[in-house]
């Protein structure tokens, strides 16, 4: 069985992906990175045989088709745009899955209904606004339900938000409406061991967010613009989703928390609590000539 040596390693170690992915712009609860640089941390130290094995497995996911005709979109874990070695070892949730499972589940006559069944903190920005425009472009054609089992945050439910319901369980959580970008600054490591980088570049702005020297006021603020760009389209996707305004969502959407599911409800971010099993359960006798009126109907009998 191969192991990784110390060059492999340093192809796969957690800071490298870190470096790679962190400094871009995330719509996720700040407080789930750390718990995943702890599972890259873990994942390093495995084989290389081991991780490839969990990979095809990844890889092999797709909806569950529940009797009855209603298919079960998973939307679990962190969420990135496209598939990688990352994503697939931890079971992270891709737009570019979601998407699929989406399209094949609408345009499959034996599905009447779909839910999205979500456990996510958010993920990665890019690639969401896409995914929550083509999940409310589906509306109408058969009922999308979105249930936190049990959490719903950031990304999650940016994308989740454009289902016709959401549910959340009793326990579950919805929110976190907001951006985050990273910058982090190995400058004085650097120094400490030596070590002096020469950056060659074109382009007055090109190297300005560089994780080499310290972030500068003018690097900050181009920073701060983009993240505020992201923020507005987030607020401006809840509002046509959530038939709410700017001002509301802005207002009592937790502000960038996570409430629980009673208040979820009481301020306008979700529309029932329920457990999962219950929703299914009382969906299935109508899947099949459910409108989107009907299904409304139907989850409200969960309450």
């Amino acid at each position: 069985m191969k192991t990784h040596t110390t060059e492999t390693l340093s192809a796969t170690a957690p800071h490298v992906w870190f470096e790679a992915n962190m400094q871009g712009i995330w719509a996720i609860m700040p407080e789930r990175i750390h718990s995943m640089m702890t599972r890259m941390a873990q994942v390093a130290a495995r084989t290389e045989d081991d991780a490839a094995a969990n990979v095809t497995a990844r890889r092999s996911v797709s909806f569950d088709r529940i009797k009855g005709g209603i298919a079960v979109i998973p939307i679990h874990n962190e969420i990135v745009q496209h598939a990688d070695f990352w994503s697939d070892v931890f079971g992270m949730a891709t737009v570019d899955g979601v998407g699929a499972m989406l399209d094949t589940a609408i345009n499959d006559d034996s599905v009447g209904a779909v839910v999205l069944r979500v456990d996510s903190p958010g993920g990665s920005v890019y690639g969401i606004d896409e995914l929550s425009a083509k999940i409310y472009g589906y509306r109408g054609t058969k009922p999308i339900i979105a249930v936190a089992d049990s959490l719903m945050a950031s990304a999650a439910y940016y994308v989740a938000s454009a289902a016709d319901q959401i549910v959340v369980t009793p326990g579950g959580e919805i929110g976190s409406v907001g951006v985050v970008a990273m910058h982090v600054d190995y400058s004085e490591m650097l120094k400490a061991e030596g070590i002096k980088p020469t950056v060659i570049t074109a382009g007055p702005y090109k190297w300005e967010a560089n994780p080499y020297q310290p972030l500068g006021d003018e690097a900050k603020a181009a920073v701060q613009a983009r993240v505020d760009e992201y923020y507005e389209a987030f607020i401006d996707a809840l509002a046509r989703n959530r038939g709410a305004s700017r001002t509301k969502v802005k207002k009592d959407f937790g502000g960038g928390r996570v409430v629980g599911a009673s208040a979820a409800v009481q301020q306008g971010m979700a529309d029932v609590v329920a457990p999962f099993d219950r929703v299914i359960r009382d969906m299935l006798p109508k899947t099949k000539t459910m409108s989107r009126n009907a299904a409304a109907l139907e989850i409200e009998k969960v309450r």
